[in-house]
């Protein structure tokens, strides 16, 4: 049966494992569980309930595997994220306080300039999508957002809006 069926079972556990040591054990694996469940064959089939058992074998054995990958963790590399997890939260909060003092500038620009501004910049919305729903031309969203930076640059110091 292994020198018949043997090229076939490693070649479904390979499917499987994508690893070629993996797959030689795990068919030496399936075999020793196909000869387990001899008992229980129903003469139905015997290359389906042999390609069954291989698939699910090779199945458990991949789970077993990536379990342990999960498991084996090196400290150090723990240690590393750490921190890197505490920079993004921290930059994160500093993007939201600085997004709330600009919106509150944004509070003072004139209403056509606060439209477009809030539009793009806060809400992020393209130029075509601001000019589908203010019914412009996306050639007009381009100037007014134009215009709106220039006001912009002359009326609030440099620090304010970079």
């Amino acid at each position: 049966m292994v020198s018949q069926y043997g090229p076939y079972v490693f070649r479904v556990a390979y499917s499987v494992l994508h690893d070629h040591k993996e797959a030689e054990d795990a068919a030496q694996e399936i075999f020793l569980q196909v000869y387990k469940s001899l008992p229980g064959y129903r003469f139905e089939g015997f290359k389906t309930w042999l390609t069954r058992i291989a698939i699910h074998k090779s199945i458990d054995l991949k789970r077993k595997r990536d379990r342990r990958r999960e498991e084996q963790w090196d400290p150090a590399e723990v240690l590393h994220i750490a921190p890197a997890q505490e920079d993004d939260v921290l930059q994160q909060m500093m993007d939201e306080e600085r997004k709330a003092q600009l919106r509150t500038r944004i509070l003072t620009l004139p209403p056509g300039h606060r439209d477009i501004i809030t539009a793009f910049y806060l809400e992020g919305k393209s130029y075509d999508v601001i000019a589908a729903e203010q019914s412009i031309a996306v050639k007009s969203v381009e100037s007014r957002l134009y215009r709106a930076r220039s006001w912009i640059r002359e009326h609030w110091k440099e620090e304010e809006w970079r």
